[in-house]
């Protein structure tokens, strides 16, 4: 990347001094202009997605704008309230004075976003970032090209480039971009990158809000309603071919009703997709790898299983040249085989057997921290032991992925799989710092406690610890 990008950044500066005074009706405007140019390219975003990853254009609305636009226009709708400052009760040693909590714009903002979710991840949060009234650099993977240039052309419709603009690039662009003094990043990919980021934004003493991975279980307990879990399960582990952050990971199913969950799954998979691994690989619903390198890995990933001890129940191709891997589902899984340590990102679904939830829960607990975790059971008991027991950025119960349109939750993940929180109110306050301001009132009850010391101030400050402690 030559100094163009630092001359953009550069020249955001004044911008985000000016934003600092901007109303939430010229914010509202903003946002409401970014829904109208989003959906002027619909049919233009719902071909890119084609060409990207081989989606249908109904699972392109469903997965990429209705979130994006319920993202947007739960903001327009909240955005005064969120903007208003808020009075903070004073304490027993600040007597006389008035607090509130304003929110200000962080100011210069990178939002780098990636490949597999190219709309909702690049302008979902810049939605919040315009909303809490910052300027934005997005930097969008270069894995999906066509997405990418719809994505620009909706950015150049709404905004001047020294408030938000487009920077597109590989990893050499990121790196450079990553070198600025931003006031906040905000970064959605995998743990790995995650960590590079937040070395960089150290640098420069940057927040910065990391929507990560993580391997997200899911445990299907004797109780469950097996037809609905299979169902949700298979949608969710099989929407975009598997490559979403939050989709299901593996899971791990009561002994007892294991052969009977694995028949339902089967047979989802054939009525959804095609009974034949033909029909499947020419089945308009189902998408493709992002490249072939990937398609390689999540390849390799199966056979590694199989080679290891596991047994294939359903799919187990793969075709690198059309970025192919058919829905697999995987049982008797051993621990060492590669499958159950890294994240899959892809369609396949390792189905384990459980007898004891202290046994899985123990499991769960001594992985890194998922970013969702999934159970489905009609046991309150058993809800309420993975809910205190567990540590995971969203728990769902019986169903997955949906709580990423939930705006009213905030989403994120912990540790490894994420640092901080996006949507709504949360994302707003993500690219707000929230300051304290503190006023004087006509009576100051500190005055009574200025120098010189005596008797009587002793006695004073003795009953502030009584009351106060």
């Amino acid at each position: 990347m030559d100094d163009s990008a630092a001359r953009l950044f550069e020249s955001q500066a004044a911008t985000a001094l000016r934003l600092r005074q901007s109303t939430a009706a010229q914010r509202r405007l903003k946002l409401t202009q970014l829904v109208d140019a989003t959906l002027e390219r619909k049919d233009a975003l719902l071909e890119a997605a084609s060409r990207d990853l081989s989606k249908h254009p109904t699972e392109t609305i469903l997965t990429e704008l209705l979130p994006l636009l319920g993202e947007a226009k739960h903001a327009i709708a909240k955005l005064k309230r969120w903007m208003k400052p808020h009075r903070i009760s004073p304490t027993m040693a600040t007597l006389g004075t008035t607090s509130r909590v304003m929110y200000q714009p962080k100011g210069r903002c990178l939002i780098i976003s990636p490949w597999n979710y190219p709309l909702s991840l690049s302008l979902g949060p810049l939605v919040s970032a315009v909303a809490a009234g910052n300027t934005a650099i997005l930097k969008p993977s270069e894995f999906t090209p066509h997405t990418n240039r719809v994505v620009a052309d909706i950015i150049k419709a709404v905004f001047a480039s020294d408030e938000v603009a487009v920077v597109e690039g590989a990893a050499e662009t990121a790196t450079a971009l990553l070198s600025l003094p931003f006031d906040h990043i905000f970064f959605t990919g995998s743990p790995a990158v995650g960590k590079i980021v937040m070395a960089a934004a150290a640098r420069n003493l940057t927040s910065v809000t990391l929507e990560l991975g993580g391997k997200s279980p899911v445990i299907v307990d004797a109780t469950a309603d097996l037809r609905s879990a299979a169902e949700h399960i298979i949608w969710g582990k099989m929407v975009n071919a598997g490559q979403t952050c939050i989709a299901p990971d593996y899971v791990y199913v009561h002994r007892d009703v294991a052969d009977r969950f694995v028949d339902l799954c089967r047979s989802t998979i054939a009525q959804r997709y095609g009974d034949s691994d033909a029909a499947i690989k020419s089945s308009p619903d189902f998408p493709r790898m992002i490249h072939r390198r990937h398609a390689e890995r999540v390849a390799r990933l199966i056979d590694e299983a199989v080679q290891a001890g596991g047994q294939i129940a359903c799919g187990g191709t793969a075709d690198a040249d059309s970025r192919y891997v058919a829905p697999t589902l995987l049982r008797d899984v051993p621990p060492n085989a590669q499958i159950r340590t890294e994240e899959i990102f892809g369609p396949v679904l390792p189905i384990l057997t459980f007898d004891s939830l202290d046994t899985i829960i123990a499991e769960i607990n001594a992985a890194p921290k998922p970013l969702a975790l999934y159970v489905w059971s009609k046991s309150a008991r058993t809800v309420q032991a993975i809910e205190t027991n567990t540590s995971s950025g969203s728990l769902c119960v019986n169903l997955c992925l949906q709580q990423f349109a939930q705006h009213n939750l905030p989403f994120g993940g912990v540790n490894t799989s994420g640092i901080g929180n996006a949507h709504g109110l949360f994302g707003f306050k993500a690219f707000s710092h929230e300051r304290a301001v503190m006023s004087a009132g006509p009576l100051s009850a500190l005055e009574l406690l200025f120098p010189p010391y005596n008797a009587r101030k002793r006695r004073l400050s003795d009953l502030l610890i009584k009351y106060v402690t």
